[in-house]
């Protein structure tokens, strides 16, 4: 407990004291580390060095962290351990390895976690957060800075506090929450006071929030703001960021000539220090800046950039840094999974009684349709029930149309059972094959065959992927079929269906674009203008429109990539993905085309698209709902829908609503 205390007293020193005074900090911590007598009190004095070294000379800053860290391990001084991570998570985010910086910060919260020193863990907190930071996932970001605020109020420490607020204030100015973002960097500004400190970084941010606020002069105020004060503090590292940021206000402000000069002087603070994500920006700025001066100079700076962009964003980065946040997830994954599948057999159960009870139901039907059958006989010889006889047939007609209704629903239910029972029992299998994995890589650990059980891991991962795969595929089939028995609360209202189609089809084509960026199709409209407003719901109808927009250009695209397969190379450009739309005025009604020229659609199917789970599409990319629930919308407008298809050359859906004029 003295020893924890010791090094929390330490660091409460160094946050107390200028940056102005880091030089005279470094030497008096060199002596101290010369000086020391224990190993506990080096360890902590190489910690507090590589805190120090983080702004201006990261080399030395990891140097000293992976020694405390070192020994720290050999005495198993836990304490020593959690802070020599946390502060190397912060310093491997700011040279851009984001892999090697969430490692090191998991590794810091699950030592804090098994020990019970969360105390000790808002560095690494403050680190994983502003990795996300860069990876721009806000969400996750504020997440763990939640956290790190939590632990630093209870540690009545404002240093962590002033960083926490001014990391909260970045996401938040990420997702455009302007006034949040301000919120949490005046509440930086001011714990930053309290120790006498002024960080420029948090200029920068508000700089950003007066651009994105639509006032540029008071954010080039808030940049220059902020590089005066590191320009005289000797930070070099948010030196670095700030003439990037002005050098990209003067390149939008039309001033190239000053724009290169911060460029330029961003990229020579940013490679004094190696620090790889304000490389990238400068890089990426001087090749956009000479690009209409010198060719030579700009792709020199875009070789640059590119280099430094794989570097930190690359597929492999990514991957590890997916993977990383995926093993530390874990735990909550599993309770999650744990969750799912009570409720998948509790689905199950419900499934197996509806099932007995409409055979309960079915029963009762049938008892009571034997006894009406004998009351008919014993009325048919009396003349004066001849009334009664009457009224007792129209009984029975209504409990045979019951009859059929519930047999409906039957088949409709065992429907149901049928689709959520294929995905459970991928579920189910992908559970107990990677159960038995579990096994065998524990007996290769226990071999020592690391390779062995590295493998066995991947196709862990795999299964676990299946697992989740096959459960989105049920909840998708949960999620139909409550739109499919909804009840509209919509209401009529005079609706321009032009306008409508034009919204949807675009809205349909942008979505796919943003999934695959490497489709494109040609949309053509043709609108009937007379047509004029007419009542619909134009959210059910919307639904309608956007189902049959996503299946046709699912449809191109597919014959696109089938083209792009198996076609020679001078043959590609033949197919051209094309999506029609066409409304017409046809007396009472009107008409609304949808035509693609896709595959189109077998004929010995055509009959089935508008039954509730059958679909076309290659398992798990559709619930077979959509067409099934579309139907079900124009029945209640009163309409039609239909479609018209030739196999190869493509399909035709054609719906029809009664015109009714708006007033």
């Amino acid at each position: 407990m003295i020893k924890i205390f010791t090094f929390s007293f330490l660091l409460f020193l160094l946050s107390g004291s200028g940056f102005t005074q880091t030089i005279k900090a470094i030497d008096s911590l060199q002596q101290q580390l010369s000086n020391a007598k224990d190993d506990t009190t080096r360890i902590n004095t190489q910690i507090a060095l590589c805190l120090l070294y983080r702004l201006g000379n990261t080399d030395s800053s990891l140097m000293y962290g992976q020694q405390a860290l070192e020994s720290a391990e050999k005495i198993n001084y836990i304490p020593g351990q959690i802070s020599a991570l946390s502060f190397m998570c912060i310093v491997t985010e700011q040279r851009g390895n984001l892999p090697k910086s969430l490692e090191l910060g998991f590794k810091a919260l699950q030592l804090a976690q098994e020990h019970d020193l969360e105390r000790l863990a808002g560095p690494a907190l403050d680190g994983i957060g502003e990795t996300y930071i860069i990876l721009k996932d806000y969400p996750k970001t504020i997440s763990y800075l939640r956290r790190y605020i939590l632990i630093e109020e209870n540690n009545s420490n404002n240093e962590g506090l002033a960083y926490a607020y001014f990391d909260m204030g970045v996401a938040f100015a990420g997702l455009n929450e302007l006034d949040s973002a301000g919120f949490f960097e005046e509440k930086a500004i001011k714990t930053f006071a309290k120790y006498n400190h002024e960080e420029p970084l948090v200029y920068q941010t508000i700089g950003d929030i007066k651009i994105k606020s639509g006032e540029p002069e008071d954010a080039l105020n808030y940049y220059q703001k902020g590089l005066q004060i590191a320009i005289n503090n000797n930070e070099r590292r948010a030196s670095a960021y700030l003439y990037n940021k002005i050098a990209a206000f003067y390149k939008d402000a039309n001033k190239p000539n000053s724009a290169i000069y911060y460029a330029e002087k961003g990229l020579e603070e940013s490679r004094a220090i190696d620090q790889k994500k304000t490389i990238l920006e400068a890089a990426a700025l001087l090749s956009e800046l000479y690009e209409s001066k010198d060719a030579k100079a700009s792709l020199q700076y875009l070789k640059i950039a590119d280099a430094y962009k794989d570097s930190i964003f690359g597929a492999g980065n990514i991957e590890a840094v997916q993977t990383l946040a995926a093993q530390q997830e874990e735990r909550q994954k599993e309770i999650e999974a744990a969750a799912i599948a009570y409720r998948s057999q509790l689905k199950q159960y419900a499934l197996i009684t509806g099932l007995g009870i409409l055979l309960l139901i079915a029963f009762f039907l049938y008892r009571n349709n034997l006894k009406e059958k004998k009351a008919k006989l014993l009325l048919q010889n009396k003349n004066e029930v001849i009334e009664q006889t009457l009224s007792n047939l129209k009984s029975t007609q209504a409990q045979l149309i019951q009859s059929e209704k519930m047999a409906s629903l039957g088949e409709l239910t065992a429907g149901i059972a049928h689709e959520i029972q294929n995905p459970l029992n991928f579920v189910n299998n992908f559970s107990e094959v990677s159960n038995e994995l579990v096994d065998e890589m524990n007996d290769e650990l226990n071999k020592g065959e690391i390779n062995e059980a590295k493998i066995i891991a991947g196709d862990i991962k795999q299964n676990l992927e299946k697992i989740n795969h096959h459960g989105k595929r049920a909840d998708a089939i949960v999620k139909g079929m409550l739109q499919h028995s909804r009840k509209s609360e919509g209401k009529k209202e005079p609706t321009d269906i032009n306008a409508l189609c034009d919204e949807y089809v675009r809205l349909s084509y942008h979505g796919l674009r943003a999934k695959d960026k490497e489709f494109n199709a040609e949309i053509k409209t043709d609108f009937d203008e007379t047509i004029g407003k007419i009542n619909i719901v134009p959210q059910d109808i919307g639904r309608v429109l956007l189902n049959l927009f996503n299946n046709a250009f699912y449809a191109v695209n597919e014959k696109s990539q089938q083209s792009t397969v198996n076609r020679p190379q001078q043959l590609l450009q033949e197919y051209k993905p094309l999506v029609s739309v066409q409304t017409k005025k046809l007396n009472d009604k009107i008409e609304i085309r949808v035509e693609d020229n896709g595959n189109g659609i077998t004929q010995n199917v055509v009959d089935k698209i508008f039954q509730p789970f059958f679909t076309t599409k290659p398992t798990g990319q559709g619930t077979g709902l959509g067409l099934s629930l579309s139907y079900d919308i124009i029945k209640a407008h009163a309409g039609e829908i239909k479609v018209e298809t030739k196999e190869g050359e493509g399909s035709e859906f054609v719906i029809q609503l009664p015109l009714t004029q708006a007033s």
